[in-house]
């Protein structure tokens, strides 16, 4: 009997493969860091061939570690960067040039110009999306629109699309020699081409945008046998297919309508589970599938994006070279008591949820000469905290209700102070799981449902358990201040990228 499900979580800065077990425990990982390319200013890309390759090796080395084999191995799911935009020819399963990684901002011309043509309401009507560089969408435009000879190719049926699920499903189920092209509705619905009702591609904006029907993959379900891998998983079932954060919710096991998680990764980003119907927000939140088990009804969610929170970390270790390693962040962070009264607006591709503005870029406010590098990093951390209750803010005006503790995950959360800081600038508690590879465990869930490795979401939701919970004790009174001052920082970052 096959025991395990694999995953693979393939991020913005590096590639995971975690096998589990029934239990949900992770019983084998490697992990590889992929190139991040940076043309220029607001420029983002990858070389979607590394990442294949990097996808291939840290299977092979995960299993070599653990003494398993393919056959050990019940299923396979992939939870992926959202909305990093690869084309790539059919016939040589080369892709055409670099991804273009959802940060990019060189869309920021065809967004603005559709928005004076009025277009906005209809893309947030149907797709849930403002008309935002972040998406898929403009990034395929853009590629068509300024690679000779493209246009023609992709007419032919030459020229496929995907976000980076679609890139490996395809890979890993043969390539040029027959390899599948799907995606799943999850992804489907960052590509600002989907609509949220039908579930398909919409026809009317793919023709606002010049994009040919033939280029997109199938829309599947986020739990069902897509196909099967032949290298170098041979005849492993691929089942599982789930956005970064729609797996997150699921590796939270948030199945209920008005449950919440928010992941620190590169980004940070907020879900609130809203049921089987969309709710269109009107505060700067994108309306998003959740997950859909085969058959089952689709599951929506309200998200809060931002795009700059990891991130932000590396940045001080790599541009500014204050810390050595990304560790070394907490214990800078502790060594002043607070942020000297320094905020730091990491805008570095302007901001995302709740403002939506592509103009904005990163500031660093109240410098004194009493602050020092420990100011800095503390500040840094608490851009995070101070984003996401925007985000929460917004969040709870558009579901109209109360959030009673926040379930967080990925990378950040095993920073005590971030996450104490967390919890006092919300006001409620914060809970880390037991297993905080909740994004790739989401993504192992989905693919075992799909193949009775687990028999429905209850068995799910008995393998959570809590791990540690942090409890808010910040006067109101401070709090309110501090929040104060970091939106007078916010106004200031506005309109940069525009003299």
């Amino acid at each position: 009997m096959r025991k395990f499900i694999g995953a693979i979580d393939q991020g913005t800065t590096s590639t995971r493969f975690i096998v589990f077990d029934h239990a949900g425990n992770i019983v084998a990982v490697d992990q590889k860091e992929h190139k991040q390319y940076y043309p220029a200013p607001g420029l983002v890309e990858h070389d979607a061939l590394e990442i294949w390759n990097n996808t291939r090796e840290v299977i092979q080395n995960s299993l070599r570690k653990s003494g398993l084999s393919p056959d050990d191995l019940a299923a396979l799911g992939i939870t992926n960067q959202r909305e990093t935009t690869v084309l790539w020819r059919r016939s040589t399963g080369l892709p055409v040039m670099n991804a273009i990684v959802w940060q990019d901002t060189r869309t920021t011309s065809i967004c603005e110009s559709l928005k004076k043509e009025g277009k906005n309401e209809l893309f947030h009507a149907s797709t849930g999306l403002p008309l935002a560089t972040y998406f898929s969408g403009p990034k395929i435009k853009w590629i068509l629109d300024n690679q000779p000879g493209l246009r023609e190719l992709a007419d032919s049926g030459d020229i496929l699309f995907g976000n980076i699920d679609t890139w490996l499903i395809w890979n890993l189920t043969g390539g040029a020699l027959g390899g599948m092209h799907v995606t799943d509705v999850t992804n489907a619905s960052r590509t600002m081409l989907m609509d949220l009702s039908t579930l398909d591609w919409n026809d009317e904006l793919l023709a606002i945008l010049n994009i040919p029907r033939k280029l997109l993959p199938k829309i599947s379900s986020s739990s069902e046998i897509y196909g099967y891998a032949t290298t170098p998983l041979a005849r492993v079932p691929i089942s599982g297919n789930l956005g970064d954060q729609q797996a997150a919710l699921v590796g939270q096991c948030c199945f209920a309508a008005g449950e919440a998680k928010n992941t620190y990764g590169t980004g940070c980003f907020m879900l609130l589970n809203t049921g089987n119907k969309p709710v269109h927000s009107q505060n700067g939140l994108l309306t998003t599938v959740g997950y859909k088990f085969n058959n089952e009804p689709a599951v929506y969610c309200l998200e809060g994006s931002i795009a700059i929170a990891g991130a932000l970390v590396q940045w001080l270790r790599d541009n500014l070279q204050i810390i050595e390693k990304s560790s070394d962040i907490e214990p800078l962070a502790r060594t002043v008591n607070d942020n000297g009264d320094v905020y730091f607006v990491p805008a570095f591709s302007g901001l995302f949820a709740p403002y939506w503005r592509s103009d904005a870029r990163g500031i660093i406010a109240g410098l004194t000469r009493y602050a020092n590098k420990g100011h800095i990093a503390r500040a840094a951390l608490e851009a995070t905290a101070y984003q996401t209750k925007e985000v929460l803010d917004a969040m709870l005006l558009d579901s109209q209700t109360s959030l009673s503790s926040l379930k967080v995950d990925g990378g950040m959360v095993v920073n005590d102070l971030l996450m104490q800081f967390q919890s006092d600038i919300l006001g409620v508690p914060v809970v880390r799981p037991r297993v905080t590879e909740t994004t790739a465990l989401g993504a192992a869930y989905a693919a075992g449902l799909a193949v009775g490795f687990w028999k429905d979401t209850s068995a799910l939701i008995s393998n959570w358990a809590q791990d540690k919970q942090w409890i808010p004790h910040m006067d109101p009174s401070v709090r309110d201040q501090s929040y104060a001052k970091w939106k007078k920082a916010v106004d200031r970052t506005m309109n940069w990228a525009m003299d």
